[in-house]
């Protein structure tokens, strides 16, 4: 079968990692510790692939830089006591191997800071088969679209051939920004019916469906 996709670019948490519980949770409980109105688990779920100032943002606008600050520092401690617990999903590594395999350049474009992508990539053992990637350390916050510009550019590869996957919104609007189609999946931060809004190429409710999906048609 020709290829559709050159580039293939990846969310990672909520899409490739099963992390959006752990994030929610440590947002909720940095914003006790610090004493901050109390955070529902849902109102955390919804920030997640912004970048954390603009999540701080969202949820906390009229806070002051000095408790927004002591929130990010929280989240960050609360956030890196788990992180060596977070699996890929299932099927994950076997699957970024054969497109890998097939001859796909692949990327991530995260709202991660570059640290914590670093380390979940050590972790993972799938590094290497990432060309590129991209934090919300190096660009604009989703949905900028300078992250999927950047893997692009970088790739050689243009906007019609690039296939971005996410779990949120902020990554459906990137693509759309960038020119780019995508598809969505509702096993991460964001459900069906907001990713729908945005037209997804494709929306998958497990890892297993977007697998088949990407080796039947990318």
């Amino acid at each position: 079968m020709k290829k559709q996709f050159d580039l293939i670019v990846w969310d990672w948490d909520g899409t490739l990692a099963d992390s959006t519980g752990m994030i929610a949770a440590a947002l909720v409980r940095a914003a006790e510790q610090v004493g901050l109105p109390k955070l529902a688990l849902t109102e955390a779920r919804n920030v997640i692939g912004l970048g954390l100032s603009q999540s701080i943002n969202v949820l906390f606008g009229d806070i002051s830089a000095e408790q927004a600050q002591a929130l990010a520092l929280q989240y960050r401690k609360n956030y890196f006591a788990g992180e060596q617990t977070i699996p890929l999903f299932d099927g994950a590594t076997a699957l970024i191997a054969e497109l890998s395999r097939r001859g796909h350049k692949q990327a991530v474009a995260t709202g991660k800071g570059r640290r914590g992508l670093n380390m979940a990539l050590e972790r993972s053992g799938i590094a290497n088969y990432f060309q590129t990637t991209r934090t919300v350390d190096e660009c604009f916050s989703k949905p900028h679209p300078q992250m999927l510009d950047e893997l692009m550019d970088y790739c050689v590869v243009t906007p019609e051939r690039t296939l971005m996957i996410g779990d949120s919104t902020y990554d459906m609007q990137m693509a759309k920004n960038a020119g780019v189609q995508a598809l969505a999946v509702t096993y991460g931060a964001h459900s069906s019916e907001k990713l729908l809004a945005l037209d997804p190429k494709g929306i998958f409710k497990q890892f297993s469906e977007l697998s088949d999906w990407l080796l039947n048609n990318a």
